[in-house]
């Protein structure tokens, strides 16, 4: 059976498309765009693709076709798109043809998993979606057991952070919480909070990152608040030998989250 084929940019399923560009409308339905294959491979291996649609002009290689039939054989609606019926609900420049609709989630403190000697990120009040992303799949690489992310500004079901997470936003446990919840959960279950800040006289690769610990960075302006600089166990800093005085936010996080990867390698 041949799949829908949409022509029109007018047509109510484009409309609604669009819509969920913007966040109150992610919100209200609950559902959240995934765009380009490989944040769709993630996605479809996660279970949570409701729809997707295709505009085989734009496609790159056979891998696009393969993923549409994969959906469709995992009972996922398909869609075929007219190339200017896709120009309407794309956001990205240079667009691979392929867009998912997935269900939003949301997960508790009591739903994360952690392993024997657990490493967390904790996110404060970053702004900007694309900083989000790069800390997921920095946290996904690392090995991170999860990510805290407390007082968001930016949901976490923005299309940039799908995008700049490069699907770790599907792999990585994210709960979203209260600062009070979070900390109560780390002490609960005895994590070291090492907070991040230029104020800090301890380097970062000095302290000790073997324990279980929930390392936290802040947002891009102003950085953590006291709430969180107060109640920490360790408090860190990275040293800068030129002019700049801090780090993207994501770069900062990176250190910290692979100089415990570092120090916490089986001697060889």
């Amino acid at each position: 059976m041949s799949p829908e084929f949409i022509q029109s940019r007018q047509n109510p399923r484009v409309q609604n498309l669009v819509r969920l560009h913007e966040r109150t409308h992610r919100d209200a339905q609950q559902r959240f765009l995934v765009e380009g294959r490989r944040e769709l491979e993630r996605a479809l291996g996660e279970g949570v693709i409701e729809e997707i649609y295709f505009c085989p002009e734009l496609f790159r290689d056979a891998s696009s076709q393969d993923l549409v039939e994969r959906a469709n054989q995992a009972d996922v609606a398909v869609c075929q798109m007219a190339p200017m019926a896709f120009d309407k609900v794309t956001l990205r420049e240079g667009p691979d043809g392929l867009l998912g609709v997935a269900r939003a989630w949301h997960l508790t403190l009591p739903d994360l998993k952690l392993s024997a000697t657990p490493l967390l990120l904790i996110v404060e009040r970053v702004e900007k979606p694309g900083n989000l992303g790069a800390l997921l799949r920095s946290a996904d690489a690392a090995g991170a057991d999860a990510v805290i992310v407390c007082d968001p500004v930016t949901d976490l079901f923005n299309p940039q952070v799908v995008r700049n997470s490069q699907g770790a936003l599907f792999s990585m446990p994210v709960a979203v919480v209260s600062p009070q919840e979070a900390l109560d959960f780390l002490r609960a279950n005895k994590i070291a909070l090492v907070t991040t800040t230029p104020a800090a006289t301890l380097d970062y690769w000095d302290a000790d990152l073997r324990v279980a610990a929930a390392i936290a960075v802040g947002g891009e302006k102003d950085g953590l608040t006291p709430f969180w600089l107060e109640a920490a166990n360790q408090s860190v800093r990275i040293p800068m030998k030129g002019q700049t005085d801090s780090l993207n936010v994501s770069a900062a996080a990176t250190l910290a989250l692979f100089e415990s990867v570092r120090q916490r390698r089986q001697p060889t």
